[in-house]
């Protein structure tokens, strides 16, 4: 289930950057946010495989989605500067960003081999 997230949530169960200068992740899987907006049409090319992903790897990672538009704190925190932008968090590693439309395989290289999980 991809779940959206505002600020508010997003210091909740990803990263507190106001409480933190280093990097902590808060949740308890490894997890994916993608950084996108309404207008953006590849940010429409990865909603419907975000979707697809959500159901085949349910309990094993959260997948996440932060609107840039009405969570401009969030995109400035993270310097987003061209969407999607995605951000892969490992449990217990530095995060790493991608940028661009990616397809499913690599999604699922990523997965395994950032995060992971299989």
């Amino acid at each position: 289930m991809i779940e959206h997230l505002t600020a508010e949530t997003f210091k909740q169960k990803v990263f507190n950057y106001e409480k933190n200068n280093e990097w902590k992740f808060e949740g308890d899987k490894p997890a994916i946010i993608d950084f996108y907006a309404d207008w953006c049409s590849p940010c429409k090319m990865v909603a419907p495989i975000l979707e697809e992903l959500a159901k085949e790897y349910e309990g094993k990672l959260n997948i996440y989605k932060v609107d840039t538009e009405a969570e401009q704190e969030l995109a400035a925190v993270f310097g987003i500067r061209s969407i999607p932008s995605l951000l892969f968090i490992p449990l217990n590693d530095q995060p790493q960003m991608a940028m661009g439309a990616l397809p499913k395989d690599t999604f699922k290289k990523a997965f395994k081999d950032v995060l992971g999980v299989e």
